[in-house]
């Protein structure tokens, strides 16, 4: 697929997704999340892909909806609203389900859907200038498909504040509520970025795998169930190769 509003590549092991219309402060429309998604399921396939980093052209990692996509949904009907809508969700699904950790890279604003798409991904490092907000409700709209992730990732009450009251937050409040897992000074931020996703893709790719899916599959599970799907993840991890020669690894040291 030829992309004309993100930049994708992949380079010793990071696949880099850039949202590219900083003209526009990276708004989303159909085109762009079409193209997103793409990307998305381009890299869960490639197997050179040890981490997926994802970020925004200019000085903002996304501003939300633009205007035409906002004018197009108050003037569509139900059916057509929804299939927007579920092309969304079918992305925060295609980034959960990815086999490799998805990082957000946010500067400046990310707002509205692109603070949706930061909340999506499954670790966000922020420069300390950055923002965070989900402002739909001060236009009579909803953030609805992120709340399914917002509300696994910080505590009921602080989400039920972002929602509801509509502010945007600093990167170090973000930070406080558990939203942010990362701040870095602005002048640091790139190299910060870097180093981590660094770190992140020499880590075995089968254990980051296995355990990126066990801790997400275990929304839906009773305690019981969970232990359960632990034991059987256990006995799988211990039977690839990645461990295997971890363990010879430790052993040899061990003994050394």
């Amino acid at each position: 697929m030829t992309y004309s509003k993100i930049i994708y590549e992949i380079q010793d092991g990071v696949a880099r997704i850039t949202l590219n219309r900083p003209e526009k402060r990276n708004a989303l429309d159909a085109e762009l999340v079409s193209e997103l998604k793409d990307a998305i399921a381009s890299s869960a396939r490639d197997s050179n892909c040890r981490v997926v980093l994802l970020s925004g052209a200019g000085t903002d990692f996304c501003s939300g909806a633009d205007l035409a996509a906002l004018e197009k949904t108050a003037q569509a009907g139900v059916l057509d609203n929804m299939a927007d809508a579920r092309s969304t969700a079918e992305l925060f699904l295609m980034m959960r389900n990815h086999p490799r950790p998805v990082i957000a890279a946010v500067q400046g604003r990310a707002l509205a859907g692109g603070c949706g798409i930061a909340t999506a991904c499954d670790i966000i490092l922020a420069a300390e200038s950055a923002q965070f907000g989900y402002p739909e409700v001060n236009i009579g709209f909803v953030p609805a498909m992120v709340m399914a992730i917002l509300r696994r990732s910080v505590s009921e009450k602080a989400a039920l504040e972002l929602v509801v009251g509509g502010e945007t937050v600093s990167a170090a409040r973000a930070h406080e509520l558990g939203l942010v897992h990362r701040v870095y000074p602005d002048d640091k931020f790139q190299a910060e970025v870097t180093a981590y996703a660094a770190r992140l893709k020499s880590k075995s790719p089968s254990a980051v795998m296995l355990s990126k899916r066990l801790l997400y599959n275990m929304d839906s599970m009773s305690f019981e169930a969970a232990l359960e799907a632990g034991v059987e993840t256990n006995a799988v991890a211990r039977m690839t190769d990645d461990c295997r020669r971890g363990v010879e690894r430790f052993l040899k040291k061990k003994t050394s």
